[in-house]
This record gives structure tokens, sequence and C-alpha cells, in this order.
């Protein structure tokens, strides 16, 4: 049986539109972005073309994408870098509970440099973050509130804009680890009043190892490079450009703005008919997450009595998840499941299916089929619910 790749939110397949983009790139045109005869003159107009496609998708200003190895190198730089500017009055960063692994970590690494004071804004049991919750932590001693858009295990959705008004309204920055809503749902960082945001290539069926922080004029000043060296990237960033990689990522930004509505339209209706699908067949399901404001692609449910890990084995060769892939590998649960009061044996029980672009509706036929096999046959070794 062919695979059936159901795993876009840890990583998209590229397509081939953008790898068509790279190839000149990779084959035929060479240099320095930062060199000044011709041949680095080309090249950073490749870079500038990917600069003003990536900020007209998120709706930034031309001179606040700076280029990264992806979401998690952005995310580090934000928090990393607000520190050296900041007053000693504002000494306090709030970071939703439900955060990437990049975001949590380096804000615990904070803490722990005694750098900041870092505090974590509850999630309720569906998975977002109540405003309300967050104007009550605010005060004029907070320097920088970090609220993801879209989870990647759950696909919840935050008000951002909400969120962004109120934490403004204090005076303090406003950062969104836009990194799986970009492409998906619209996303304008100045209609929604975000200060910086980051985001990934390999998200939006664009190169892995590139990504980019955008940001508009304000925080740009607020910020300092966390890795340094010869300035590049607005003096944020050292390192000469992966020019490939940015064009492969300006080209990804282009069809992501082109093709989104009808892409997720399709996607949608897919993943409910993967949802329905496997209701009619396997008894025990239940939706991790507010359904009502979650991403069109995105599932997480729990199948009570058969362990996660077990059916993620089993239903080869179809990929799906158990989380983030950033957390593979541990024996703790899924830190985002944990944050919205969710039992460890139910979080143990619980995969992620992420729909994307190229999926079909042989590969949830194919899905479900499998997803059958293989919760019956967990269940039958453990005696789970039949």
């Amino acid at each position: 049986m062919p695979g059936v790749y159901l795993d876009y939110n840890a990583s998209s397949p590229l397509d081939p539109r953008v790898a068509e983009a790279m190839v000149p790139v990779l084959t035929e045109r060479f240099g320095n972005a930062s060199s000044v005869h011709r041949f680095g003159r080309a090249q950073a107009a490749l870079v500038d073309d990917a600069r003003s496609e990536l900020a007209e998708l998120v709706g930034c200003g031309l001179g606040g994408v700076v280029f990264t190895a992806g979401a998690t190198e952005a995310n580090n730089l934000v928090l990393k870098g607000v520190l050296e500017s900041a007053r000693p009055t504002r000494n306090r960063i709030l970071v939703s509970a439900v955060e990437h692994a990049s975001v949590r970590a380096t804000a615990a690494w904070i803490s722990a440099q005694s750098l900041a004071k870092v505090e974590t804004i509850p999630v309720t049991r569906g998975g977002f973050v109540d405003p309300e919750a967050v104007e009550d932590m605010l005060a004029d001693d907070v320097l920088l509130v970090s609220v993801m858009a879209a989870n990647s295990e759950t696909g919840v959705l935050n008000d951002v804009g909400q969120i962004a008004a109120l934490a403004t309204g204090a005076g303090a920055l406003v950062h969104c680890d836009a990194t799986q809503i970009v492409g998906r749902l619209p996303f304008d960082m100045s209609e929604l009043g975000v200060d910086l945001a980051s985001l990934s290539g390999h998200k939006i069926c664009g190169p892995g190892g590139v990504g980019a922080l955008v940001m508009n004029a304000s925080a740009g000043r607020a910020l300092s490079p966390v890795v340094h060296g010869g300035g590049h990237e607005r003096g944020l960033r050292s390192g000469s450009v992966n020019v490939a990689g940015v064009v492969g990522l300006g080209k990804a930004a282009i069809l992501a703005a082109a093709d989104r509505a009808t892409d997720m339209a399709r996607v949608g209706a897919l993943r409910d008919e993967l949802l329905a699908g496997l209701r009619a067949r396997i008894p025990g399901i239940a939706e991790n997450g507010d359904p009502a404001r979650r991403l069109p692609n995105t599932l997480n449910l729990r199948f009570r009595g058969a362990d996660a890990e077990a059916v993620m084995v089993s239903v080869d060769p179809v990929a799906i998840s158990t989380g983030s892939a950033c957390s593979a590998g541990t024996i703790e649960p899924s830190p985002v499941l944990s944050a919205m009061g969710i039992e460890r044996d139910a979080a143990f029980e619980s995969l992620r299916f992420s729909l994307g672009r190229f999926t079909t509706a042989a590969d949830i036929a194919k899905a479900i089929d499998r997803m059958v096999s293989a919760v019956e046959y967990v269940r039958s070794m453990s005696g789970g619910v039949g």
C-alpha cells in the first residue's frame, strides 16, 4: 500500500513549483548575497524579491522581514532579543501554556538565568487562551506577551487580535508564533496588532531549514541579535543568507496566498470526512480541543483504550503523530494536552491527524481503514474498549 501522509503540521511536502523555483539558484546562480559584485547583487535581488513576497503574505513592511533557519530560531531571537533593550521597570514575560517547545524552553532558560520573570498564561479546557486571563496578568511591568495563533497539536485558534489589543494597551510587545496558521487561514500582522511573528517554510510546502521573523519597525528597534558576526539581515541575524531556501520560501508564500482559500476548503471537507469515517467505525473516540475554533486541516483525537504510540506504529503506512514532532520520544504526556487539563491516560491515547495540499480522498479512505485495523489490534492486545 502506498504511504499516506497525514502529518502536515510536523512538516509538509515540498511543492514541485517551489522546487522548480529553487533549482536554478542551486545549480546556476551562485555568490554571496552580501557581496557588492554582480554575482552578489544578483543574489541580493532574489532575496529582496522573496522578502517582498513574504511581507505581502503576512501584512508587514518590507524592512520587517528577517530570514532565519526557521521558526525555532525566530522564537529564540524574539524572547532573548528583547532582554537587552528592556527597561528595568519591565521585567515580566507572559507566555501561553501551549506554546511550541522553542518558546517554552527559551522562556524556561530566561527564567533559570534570572533575566526576566516568566509567567505562564493558562488555557481553557478547549485549548485556547482566554483574553480575560491575559488581561488579569497584564501590568506596566510586562515586557512581552507571546501567544501562538494556532496550536500545532490541536489546531485550536487563539483570538490574537483581542490579546494583542490588551497587551499593546499595557505597553507590552506582542509576539505570535504564526507557524501553523500562515498559509491556512488569513493572518495579517497589521490588522491584528501583532508586533512580531515567527514562521517556517516547511509548514507551507516550502523548503526546510528556512523561516523568518517578521516585525514592525518599533519591534525591530527593540531587538538585539543573539547570533553575532557580519550583521546580516538588518543586523539581527548574522550568517550568509540561504538564498536558495529564501527563494523557495518566497515562492511558497506566493502559492499560499493564491491557493489558501481553495486548498483549505477542500482540506477541511476531507478532515470532516476523516472524522465522520472514524466515528462511524471506531467506538470510544473523543475530540481534544474546541472544534468550533480550529484549523481546517487538524484533528486531535483520543481513542479510549488504545495506546497512541502503539496505534501510530500499527497504522503504518499511514503517517500520523502523537503530538509535536519536537517532543517525540519523550515518556511524558503532551505538555499541550496536560495544560488543557486532559488526564494523563487520555493524553497517552491521543493522536494528531493533519492534512494538507496534497491529501486526497483516496488517502482518507485508506487512513480510515488502517486506523480501524490498528485500533482494534491495539485494543485487543490491551483489553481496551471493544
